[in-house]
Order: structure tokens, then C-alpha cells, then sequence
């Protein structure tokens, strides 16, 4: 999918351009939100540029020269003369040679397939599972619900800054080796303890390549190259669990048992885990402190150094900031009316693990390989909403230059996506009697896909928007809520659906749908009241101009 713009600042009207956007993917970091808070308690010399010197920059008493700038500017006597290594032309991340970089985006983005393939591949024959271990079928639900935890509280807990440390492949590398191997405890698990023991740990071990590797597409691409590279990633953290049930359908039929999902999925895991070591570097502070390693063991000195590392924060204050704020942003408003939304939209698509067998397999008589299919059609839905998100970037640019660079020119395809997703709800709850056609089921699967993607993309984009200087945090503070709830629903998802009854219980979460659909139509025409009552929002105040000639604003 295609990611709207995102303004870089808030710029007044008049210096409106295009060249200042971003990309939603292109975010504070934890550890630059800690620096900035870090900033703000100590005075630091300021740095004006004053002339052309050398590519590399020296840094002393008096000046510091940077990537040919002359700059005044003040170190430690103790530690003497530093100089600040940079990159040579070519060797950034960002002029690497596109094959090498999409090389480098395929593989990363790979990764973020399996652990989201994971989540629900053993869907594909929970019935046989519960039936061997001694279970019941709310107990064996847990497999799913535990994976799905994991993904929301490993970032908040630890992963989410550890790449901005140590880099992103060995991230990569210790997460797939976890994933890799308790995934094998569940495939040999002789009790329901051990495979939700493995696939707690699974949960929490795959939520690292998944909040990483939209960092690994920022590092690679520049701002107008990244739509295409964003566009794979995204669609990840929805073809995945799509995915999952297909695959998984097909394995539990063909083979009998469902140890067979378990083990081909262990296969894939192998295989992510290999391709983790290939996966290069791409953060660059990483690359420039092995480039000033480089130097100073070539030179014997310890004078080259990364500008990173002259104003480092300490591994504590990060940590309180990754640990903390996203807690405390959860009692702003807007993070939660729109977490709750989003929330409401990924748990809605881990139902359908649970919908689908009963409207294509109670209902119909169907397989569990070809109800697995049966999912393509949300596929279809996903890709139906790239292609609204692509014209998004123009309602926004439209919007922007009319009222500014307010997070409100964002919710277009939202609002579009509030009024399908009760439309979707409606007719699965329909045409799931067993006398209508598949057909209808599958229409409300395509529809559901659209409605998921757009309302998903563009809530997740306002939230970047409003809290831009904390979007680390407040994504973080998101996906929590995100996860644990889609986590809650294997465990009365049936319940609701069976002594509901299917039709009923369909129409029950249209009815929440239609209730929260107005929020985004609030927001889009108060949103900027509300954020001027927030105590942490962005203030970007919403006018209108006048557009009295080209390029007038």
C-alpha cells in the first residue's frame, strides 16, 4: 500500500512544499525522543555554518567541521581532537545501487511475512489439536492469542530501541533464532503447557523483525522513493494472517495432522532464520561507527568517531522513555478513540480465523483447504485499497495546500472505510445461511479487506501526525492496544458467533461499527479543536487559503 505523505514540520502556509514531506514510515526513533528530552535538561553549544572545509569533520576547542561546514563548537579537553567520520559519496544507505537496495528490502521484508504467517497458520486445524492434546477448544485458542500478545508486548517492552543500538540485523538474527526454535517445542509439544510456553516466547521473539524492518525501508529509501518499498512491508501485517489459514488449511487436510502445520511452519522459520544473515546492515549510525572503527584501526588512533556517539544517551534513559511514555500517552484522547479503532479493525480481521470455518465449513460443507481460499478474497480487499491509499497522497496534497499541514487531510480513506465495514459485517451476516450461495461471503471478505487497509492506514497516520515528536511512543502505545485486544478474541469469538448465533452475532459487531464509524468525520471536522485541548498533540492550527494563482497559497 502506498503511505500518505507526511509534513516534515509544521511550516506556516506560505513555506508550504512538497520537497519537505516525509513518509509515515520516516518517524522519531525512541532513543531521539530520549535525546531530545535529554537535550532540553542540559545547555549544548549551538552549531552555525560559517564555510566550506573539508568531507570529514574535525572537532576541537574551537570548531567543528562537518561534511565541509565550518561550525563553532566545544568537546572535552580530556578527550582531545575527534574526528567525525561521514559518509563518502556512494556509500550511504540511500545511494546504495537500487538492486542492492531492493535486495536488502526484499529480504527484511521476508522476514516480516513469516512472523506474521505464523500467527495464524495453525489455524488451519485447531480442532485436531485440541483433540490430541486433551483440550478444549477455548483452551487451544490460546496458541493464537499468546503469538498475538507477544507481538504488542515485545516492542514496548525491549525491541522497540534495541536496533537503534546495536543495529538492525542483529536484531534480526537473535529474534529469528528465538522464532526458529520455540516454534519446534510446539511441533514435538506432548502437552497444551509447552506449545503455549513456545509460542508465547514465538509471540514475543517475531514482534522484532515486525516493528524493525519499517525502519530498514526508511534507512534505504529517500522520502519520494518509498512508496512501493512501504507498500510491501504494510500489506505484510495483513497478507500474513491471510495467508496463514490457506497454507495451514491445506497442510491439516492433505497430511491429517495438524503436527504437519507445526513443522512446515518450523521449515519456514529455518528458512527466515538463514535469511537473516544475509540481511545487511542498514542503520546508519551502526555503519559509521564501524567505518570510524575502521579508520582508527588503520590509522592505530582513536580519533575517528561517529557523530552519534559524541552526544550518545545513556541505555537507561532510553529505556525509561521506551518503558513509560508509551503508558503515558495512552491518556490522551486521541491515542485512545484511535487506538480503539484500530484495535477494533485488527481484531475483526483475527475473527474471521474463527468466522470463516463456520460459514464455509458448519454452513456450506466446505474443506478446511478450501475455506482457506475462501481468504484470498480479503486479499483482494487489500489490494482494492492500495489503490484508494495512492490517491490519498493527492487528496492530501490538495488539502494541505488549502488548510495546511493538518493531520486531518489524512482521514479520507478512512471515512470511506467507516461506511464499508458495517456494509461488510452486514452481508457476511446475511448471506452466511446455507442455502446462499458462497458468493456473498466472499463479496463481504473483498469489501472487509478494503474497509481494514484504508481505515487502518489512515488512522495510523493521524496518530503519527498529532504526536509526531513522540510518534515512536504513541506507536508503540497503538500497537499495545492493538495487540492485546486482537489477543482477546479467540477466546469468546466462538462463544459469540455459536450461542449468538451466526447471523446475530455478525450483526452485533456491524451495530459497534456503525456506532464508532462517525469518529472519523468528528475529527475531520474538529480534530483541530481536540488537539488544541491535548496537553502532548502537535498545535497546527487548521485555515483556509485562498488559492488566487499557481502556486499561490
Amino acid at each position: 500500500m502506498s503511505f500518505p505523505l507526511t509534513p516534515a514540520t509544521s511550516t506556516p502556509h506560505s513555506d508550504f512544499n512538497s520537497k519537505e514531506w516525509k513518509t509515515l514510515d520516516h518517524i522519531p526513533t525512541v532513543q531521539e525522543e530520549a535525546r531530545d528530552e535529554h537535550e532540553q535538561r542540559a545547555l549544548h553549544p549551538v552549531a552555525s555554518s560559517d564555510r566550506r572545509a573539508s568531507s570529514t569533520t574535525t572537532l576541537n576547542q574551537e570548531t567543528v567541521v562537518t561534511h565541509g561546514m565550518k561550525h563553532r563548537g566545544v568537546t572535552d579537553t580530556s578527550k582531545g581532537d575527534k574526528i567525525i567520520v561521514e559518509f563518502e559519496p556512494g556509500e550511504g544507505p540511500k545511494q546504495w545501487k537500487n538492486p542492492y537496495r531492493w535486495y536488502c528490502t526484499f529480504t527484511a521484508t521476508s522476514l516480516a511475512l513469516v512472523v506474521s504467517l505464523g500467527s495464524s497458520m495453525p489455524t488451519g486445524d485447531l480442532p485436531g489439536t485440541a483433540e490430541t492434546l486433551h483440550v478444549s477448544n477455548e483452551v487451544i485458542n490460546l496458541t493464537v492469542s499468546l503469538y498475538v500478545a507477544g507481538f504488542g508486548i515485545g516492542p514496548v517492552s525491549f525491541e522497540g530501541h534495541v536496533s537503534e543500538v546495536y543495529g538492525r540485523r542483529p536484531v534480526y538474527i537473535v529474534s529469528m533464532f528465538i522464532f526458529f526454535i520455540f516454534t519446534l517445542p510446539c511441533a514435538l509439544a506432548p502437552n497444551i503447557a509447552t506449545i503455549l510456553a513456545g509460542r508465547m516466547i514465538a509471540g514475543l521473539a517475531a514482534s522484532a523483525p515486525f516493528c524493525n524492518v519499517g525502519g530498514t525501508v526508511a534507512d534505504l529509501w529517500a522520502t519520494h522513493e518509498r512508496g512501493i518499498p512501504m507498500a510491501a512491508y504494510s500489506s505484510t501485517l495483513f497478507l500474513g494472517p491471510c495467508l496463514g489459514p490457506l497454507f495451514g488449511g491445506w497442510i491439516g487436510q492433505k497430511t491429517g495432522h495438524w503436527r504437519s502445520i507445526y513443522w512446515v511452519l518450523f521449515c519456514f522459520c529455518f528458512a527466515a532464520f538463514i535469511l537473516a544473515f544475509f540481511t545487511p546492515e542498514t542503520l546508519e549510525i551502526v555503519l559509521l561507527r564501524k567505518k570510524a572503527h575502521r579508520l582508527n584501526k588503520q590509522h592505530k588512533t582513536d580519533m575517528y568517531i561517529a557523530k552519534a556517539d559524541l552526544d550518545r544517551v545513556p541505555f537507561r534513559e532510553t529505556m525509561k522513555i521506551a518503558l513509560l511514555r508509551p503508558f503515558i500517552l495512552m491518556s490522551e484522547s486521541i491515542i485512545v478513540l484511535f487506538s480503539f479503532y484500530l484495535s477494533f479493525i485488527y481484531a475483526l480481521l483475527y475473527a474471521t480465523f474463527f468466522a470463516f470455518p463456520i460459514a464455509f465449513e458448519e454452513k456450506r460443507g466446505w474443506s478446511a483447504g478450501m475455506t482457506g481460499v475462501a481468504f484470498l478474497s480479503i486479499c483482494i480487499g487489500i489490494f482494492l485499497a492500495n489503490l484508494v491509499n495512492w490517491w490519498q497522497e493527492t487528496l492530501y496534497a490538495r488539502h494541505a495546500v488549502k488548510h495546511g499541514p493538518v493531520p486531518e487531510g489524512r482521514l479520507y480513506p478512512m471515512m470511506i472505510g467507516a461506511i464499508t465495514l458495517p456494509i461488510a459485517l452486514l452481508i457476511l451476516a446475511f448471506t452466511s445461511y446455507p442455502g446462499i450461495t458462497w458468493v456473498g461471503p466472499a463479496a463481504a471478505g473483498v469489501v472487509f479487506g478494503f474497509s481494514m487497509v484504508t481505515i487502518y492506514v489512515a488512522g495510523n497516520s493521524y496518530i503519527v501526525d498529532s504526536y509526531s515528536h513522540v510518534a515512536a511512543s504513541a506507536i508503540s502505545s497503538k500497537n499495545l492496544m492493538r495487540c492485546l485486544i486482537a489477543a482477546s478474541v479467540p477466546l469468546w469469538i466462538n462463544q459469540l458467533l455459536h450461542n449468538l448465533k451466526f447471523q446475530f452475532g455478525c450483526l452485533l459487531l456491524a451495530g459497534i461499527a456503525v456506532v464508532i464509524a462517525a469518529m472519523p468525520f468528528y475529527f475531520f471536522f474538529r480534530g483541530d479543536r481536540v488537539r488544541a485541548r491535548s496537553k502532548r498533540a502537535l498545535k497546527v492550527e487548521k485555515k483556509d487559503v485562498k488559492v488566487e494563482g499557481e502556486g499561490a497559497v
